[in-house]
């Protein structure tokens, strides 16, 4: 089985954290995108400490995937330095890695 990663990003609220988890998985660089509203991100920038509430995407995806994935991240996000942070899975159910494999294939149809 392929290695699985779980990419943790943030976003600056619900809005654009459902268009990058479209634009995610239109390109197939995700099989399933997460979505957590309300978080408190506490964190400095620029020799300040910031509080903004932020929204969290987990994508559930190929390991080999994840440098494109950041690469769309990046062009398509609102901040000037967005958190991209994969974190590779040490265990997946198998049948559940081989549909993030499959959906995540080029070519790939919808429902595999």
């Amino acid at each position: 089985m392929e290695e699985i990663s779980l990419v943790y990003i943030t976003a600056s609220g619900r809005q654009e954290a459902e268009s990058l988890a479209r634009l995610i998985l239109s390109e197939r660089l995700g099989a399933c995108v997460n979505i957590y509203g309300g978080v408190q991100s506490l964190y400095l920038w620029k020799g300040d400490v910031e509080a903004q509430e932020e929204t969290t995407l987990v994508v559930k995806t190929r390991t080999c995937l994840v440098p494109d994935l950041a690469r769309i991240v990046k062009e398509a996000h609102s901040y000037d330095v967005p958190c991209v942070i994969a974190v590779p899975v040490s265990f997946t159910e198998p049948d559940y890695g081989r549909w993030i494999s499959r959906e995540t294939l080029p070519g790939a149809t919808p429902n595999g």
